[in-house]
């Protein structure tokens, strides 16, 4: 394994170029060493091409004003809040919804004489009534009910993680 070369200057010279002061504001003894090591040459370069791209690049760097900064910070924290109090409200409204349909189905059924008619001809031609086929296919009727409940757990939480 080979060590790493190393040279007592290499922190001054570093210094130096990055305190923008290489090779005009150090001793000269620290620049005669620079120009015999190869090390402490290639130091200063590097850091000195840093220190340049800086330098160029500050003006290029234009921050908003704190005022701005902060009127968007607040505009987005009230974004953000009203997100997250309209995620529970939507979950409700979903509820709310299904149940209505329910309701709505429950009504036309008890309601039409259309449907009542239909649901009397098939009971005459020994059709099984809603609640012996529940009976016969409990299984499916316990999917069925799962659906009811996990289709608006599953879209709250899609809409919580949006």
């Amino acid at each position: 394994m080979m060590n790493a070369p190393e040279c007592a200057f290499e922190e001054e010279v570093l210094a130096a170029a990055l305190q923008s002061r290489w090779p005009d504001r150090v001793p000269s003894e620290l620049r005669a060493h620079v120009e015999s090591c190869s090390l402490c040459r290639d130091l200063a370069e590097v850091s000195g091409a840093i220190s340049e791209m800086r330098e160029e690049m500050r003006p290029a760097t234009v921050l908003p004003d704190a005022g701005r900064i902060w009127w968007m910070t607040q505009l987005r924290a009230r974004r953000e809040a009203i997100q997250t109090a309209g995620r529970p409200i939507t979950a409700v409204h979903i509820a709310a919804l299904g149940c209505a349909a329910g309701l709505a189905g429950a009504c036309f059924g008890a309601t039409s004489a259309w449907f009542q008619s239909v649901l009397n001809w098939l009971a005459s031609r020994g059709a099984p009534s809603a609640w012996d086929v529940v009976a016969q296919h409990s299984l499916l009727a316990a999917a069925m009910a799962v659906l009811l409940l996990a289709v608006p757990a599953a879209v709250y939480l899609a809409i919580g993680r949006e």
